[in-house]
């Protein structure tokens, strides 16, 4: 087969053509459409990394709506604790009480003194310190006593304990205890 001069040409020009369209189509149509996909995957990249945040930030949320309220009703808990009047009229009545139903009688409580908080969230509230005096107490009994004082009044902590043995009656012993009270002003 023998190929002339104007066969040559048009091969030629065909081919041109054809590396011209390749050219066209990847420099002004598929070249811009990479630049834009590429843009777009930076730009979901972008968001999706921004909606992870906002999830982790509602989440947070959640959770310290959570503890708001948790907190809330302990506090409403806390202050109810508390009754009405001076603490110095209704605190050792309310320990003479309660020792009472432990079976150690003869108790008692005495303000020792009152200082606030320097926190400015605490400054509605007020810490007493008390003395009370058990004249005649068991071991076993005083034991009980103190812990189920503890485990009852939250607000309430044994900050020093001091116990003597009498000498005419070795079963029982003299104790002193001495605690802070925290209640809220009003």
């Amino acid at each position: 087969m023998k190929v002339n001069k104007d066969q040559i040409k048009k091969l030629f020009l065909s081919t041109m053509g054809f590396i011209f369209l390749l050219y066209v189509y990847f420099s002004f149509f598929l070249g811009p459409l990479n630049r834009s996909r590429d843009g777009m995957l930076l730009e979901i990249k972008d968001l999706q990394s921004k909606l992870d945040a906002s999830k982790e930030q509602m989440n947070k949320a959640v959770k310290l709506e959570q503890q708001a309220k948790t907190s809330t009703g302990r506090f409403a808990a806390l202050k109810a604790l508390n009754p009405e009047g001076a603490p110095i009229a209704w605190f050792p009545p309310r320990v003479r009480a309660f020792f009472a139903n432990q079976q150690v009688d003869k108790v008692v409580a005495r303000l020792e003194g009152s200082t606030g908080f320097k926190p400015t969230e605490l400054t509605g509230w007020m810490k007493y310190s008390w003395i009370i005096d058990l004249p005649q107490a068991d071991y076993g009994t005083l034991g009980r006593a103190i812990a189920e004082l503890e485990n009852t009044a939250p607000l309430l902590s044994i900050t020093k304990l001091s116990i003597h043995t009498l000498p005419e009656q070795s079963q029982f012993q003299h104790v002193g205890l001495a605690a802070v009270n925290i209640i809220e002003k009003k």
